[in-house]
């Protein structure tokens, strides 16, 4: 009691409890999947209203979401008629459209693969989608946008005779008894009617009228390619991120990261350049950089050692020096041959509000606090019963399997794929003790175990959260064996609800709670 006021301290929220929602191109039982068609990339728009995936053919295919506009009004119309607004997310078949197409370069002897490897969505304008999409090399801006069909009309030949060229697709005009003559003029008299002035052979009309187009009610979506932004990497670009700005975005490859305009396709300015004057002197690479959500100015990239670096654009034109290191140290005597190769980061992406960075690297998540670049707040976990299979997963090459992760939109929970299509989904508010594994398949507990969440001890005054998983090597968390060959490697959330979209092979699956 403080002043005869009672001081409540916020409880974690209850863990979330997962339900399938959606799956587009779910797998028979024995197909094959086609190598173009696994999905290499997933992205929500900001408003969660479109869903855009990339695959490994080069296409991009976008989904919109269908829930909102069932009753066809917004949230107070519903409110007004009694609709419940507590339905989940539920998405349909927008459009697709090939993006990339595989290319060859001539001077250096080396295919490009037609690959999706990011995708980001830029503002919407005029009811137009933007977005942009890029595979090893090449960077491009699409406009989609809704258009109404133009059609054909208004010919006056009969369809029933046939021409030299032919059949002709309408006739709208075969009962006028006008003649329309060559100059645009017309007689008052039938086809058939003698005339000095105009001869007509029999059988056939008089003259051919000028077919219009006219505008029918049909409406198709039209992608188009706005700009391409090409040459500007010798590596292959595994970033790119829209700033906050909307006037310009980032590509990044393993050394170097580049600012561009999205109105300027032949120029971009180089901000980062990790690149040694000796290559034999390289000794980490870039691997992932987002901009900061509202601060046009600050950009987070993350090394293949581990660390994240937050660079700031007005301190100078060549970011060489960085705002802010973020790395944890090593623990003594921990260090072994996989200690490297497990520490790179394959991920990062900002909070909502920017105050925290999620990184994820081969082993574990871990959320950091940029005010704070000590070490992260909080390390999970995912797949510690896979550190006694490093070696195996080492000639397998799977420890350089590249997962992603997300953060929810409320910041209270993140999420990251894992083997045998499984992902997992971590409570990271103060006390939480959420840590859920999940299939991607219509039955999405399947392979639930509640696992207890054991607190580490504290590495110093501040103290770091370790969540664990089973412990039990060589078995997932239900003790079935490992699947290395399926893997979720590409999943994202929605931006305003508790929905995960992610991708197992060519199938998106979709989960709400």
């Amino acid at each position: 009691m403080n002043g005869g006021q009672e001081v409540l301290t916020a409880a974690p929220p209850q863990p979330l409890e997962w339900k399938f929602s959606q799956v587009f191109g779910e797998r028979t039982a024995g197909e094959e999947v086609q190598e173009v068609d696994i999905i290499s990339a997933i992205e929500f728009d900001k408003s969660g209203n479109h869903l855009a995936t990339g695959d490994r053919g080069g296409r991009v295919v976008l989904f919109e979401r269908t829930d909102t506009k069932d009753h066809g009004g917004s949230r107070r119309d519903m409110e007004r008629m009694d609709y419940p607004i507590t339905r989940h997310p539920e998405f349909r078949y927008k459009t697709e459209f090939q993006s990339h197409e595989p290319e060859f370069d001539y001077l250096k002897s080396l295919e490009i693969e037609e690959k999706i490897n990011k995708i980001r969505w830029c503002q919407t304008a005029n009811g137009a989608l933007f977005l942009l999409s890029t595979n090893d090399k090449t960077i491009k801006f699409w406009k989609v946008q809704e258009k109404k069909v133009k059609k054909i009309s208004e010919m006056n030949l009969d369809p029933l005779k046939g021409v030299a060229n032919g059949s002709v697709a309408s006739s709208s005009n075969a009962s006028n008894p006008k003649i329309y003559l060559a100059n645009g003029g017309c007689l008052d008299k039938s086809y058939s009617s003698p005339s000095n002035d105009c001869f007509i052979p029999p059988g056939s009309i008089p003259s051919l009228r000028l077919p219009t187009v006219v505008t029918s009610n049909e409406i198709s979506l039209m992608a188009r390619c706005r700009r391409v932004y090409a040459h500007a990497h010798d590596y292959h670009i595994n970033s790119i991120s829209n700033n906050s700005d909307g006037e310009t975005f980032i590509s990044a490859d393993d050394l170097r990261i580049n600012l561009w305009n999205l109105e300027i396709s032949n120029q971009s300015f180089n901000i980062v350049d990790v690149k040694p004057a000796n290559m034999e002197d390289l000794t980490e690479v870039i691997t992932s950089a987002e901009f900061h959500p509202t601060h046009c100015n600050l950009l987070a990239y993350s090394s293949s050692k581990g660390s994240i670096r937050l660079i700031d654009l007005r301190q100078s034109a060549l970011c060489d020096s960085h705002a802010k290191l973020f790395e944890e140290q090593e623990a003594p005597g921990s260090r072994s041959f996989f200690t490297e190769i497990i520490a790179s980061i394959s991920d990062i992406k900002f909070a909502k509000d920017g105050r925290y960075i999620l990184s994820r690297d081969y082993m574990t998540l871990k959320l950091w606090d940029i005010n704070m670049d000590s070490g992260p707040v909080a390390t999970f976990q995912v797949h510690e019963y896979l550190r006694p299979k490093l070696c195996d997963l080492y000639e397998n090459d799977s420890i350089f399997d590249k997962f992603e992760c997300c953060l929810s939109g409320d910041g209270l929970r993140v999420a990251t794929g894992s083997y045998s299509n499984l992902f997992r989904v971590f409570g990271c508010a103060p006390g939480s003790t959420e840590a859920t594994t999940l299939e991607a398949s219509k039955n999405p507990m399947r392979r639930q175990v509640q696992t207890p969440a054991r607190p580490s001890r504290s590495l110093s005054s501040i103290t770091r959260v370790v969540r664990r998983g089973v412990d039990t090597p060589g078995v997932d968390a239900n003790g079935n064996s490992f699947d290395f060959t399926t893997k979720l490697l590409h999943l994202a959330w929605h931006p305003t609800e508790n929905s995960i979209a992610c991708a197992a092979a060519n199938s998106l699956y979709m989960y709400y709670a």
